[in-house]
């Protein structure tokens, strides 16, 4: 990645931009990398000019919280969250010199292994809903797992199902056949991902049910680091995952969700074509957002966040 442009991330210190997603960015430094979760939201696949207070902090900590509690396992890439004011040792900036982060940076960032990613989302579903409702809805199956008749949407499954998708830059996700585990060369590994997948949400969602939040699906991503089948990117957050509070939970009927649906039901009610650029938000949605994010957290880790709030929920594109 030599060829990265540069991108500065306060006056002193400054590292070469590895990738830019909807949400995170990431730093190319050295022999590590620096993931930075920012405030920014996306719906629809268009990022919208303003951002959510606290998301990114949610986000990053989170991860962390699940990285830490599923490490007996596998492994995973975390190496540091950087929740102080940290000289960070382990990289060079543009000086060649180490550099203190900015406080920016506190509570939403972390330092973690390089990873030869596997380019596929290992879903897990434990529960009927969204894309895998209306799939049984019309065929009786989920992905190729054929479920019993009868059954109503938001139903837990009998046991987790693994249905993995592609993961693309340029096309929307899509279920994975056999001719993609053959041409990305992951037949020997495809059943432990399955595996690990599975080990992974199931502790998750027990874990979750005693803190009264129900998982209904997640994804994961993996890669190899040293040759080790590793977790990588976020884990189990409301952006990855759909998130239920088990108080308010009906069989019959879609659920509210600790994520982003706010802001997408504004959205849809606006009249936007989901085309960009997309509209600003109310303050009234960007708060009550916030909120759901901040209240998971709450919720799973019984923690508070690290890091300064956020005073301006514009995030600077660029």
């Amino acid at each position: 990645m030599s060829s990265s442009p540069t991108v500065r991330i306060n006056t002193n210190l400054s590292f070469p931009l590895f990738r830019r997603g909807k949400v995170r960015d990431v730093y190319d430094v050295g022999d590590k990398l620096l993931i930075v979760s920012t405030d920014r939201i996306s719906a629809f696949d268009v990022v919208l000019p303003c951002g959510i207070p606290d998301k990114g902090r949610v986000l990053n900590q989170l991860s962390a919280f699940w990285f830490k509690k599923t490490a007996h396992i596998l492994p995973n890439h975390l190496i540091k969250v950087i929740d102080g004011n940290v000289i960070l040792n382990e990289a060079k900036n543009l000086s060649g010199q180490p550099g203190k982060l900015p406080d920016s940076l506190i509570g939403r960032s972390m330092l973690v292994a390089r990873a030869e990613r596997i380019p596929v989302e290992c879903v897990v579903r434990g529960y009927l809903s969204g894309s895998a409702w209306a799939e049984y809805e019309e065929t009786g199956k989920v992905g190729d797992i054929r479920l019993p008749p009868g059954m109503k949407e938001s139903q837990e499954l009998s046991r987790p199902v693994f249905t993995p998708t592609t993961k693309s830059e340029t096309e929307h996700d899509r279920p994975l056949t056999d001719k993609d585990i053959g041409e990305l060369g992951i037949d020997r590994i495809f059943g432990e991902l399955k595996q690990k997948s599975l080990l992974v949400y199931s502790y998750a969602r027990d874990y979750a049910k005693r803190r009264g939040i129900i998982i209904a699906d997640t994804k994961f991503e993996f890669g190899f680091i040293n040759g080790q089948l590793a977790l990588i990117d976020e884990l189990l957050t409301p952006d990855s995952s759909r998130f239920w509070d088990a108080g308010q939970y009906e069989v019959g009927h879609s659920q509210p969700s600790f994520d982003k649906q706010p802001v997408r039901d504004w959205l849809l009610d606006s009249g936007w074509d989901k085309e960009p650029p997309a509209p600003m938000l109310p303050p009234e949605v960007i708060e009550r957002t916030s909120k759901r994010y901040r209240e998971v957290y709450r919720k799973l880790t019984g923690g508070v966040l690290k890091g300064k709030q956020d005073g301006d929920s514009r995030e600077k594109q660029g």
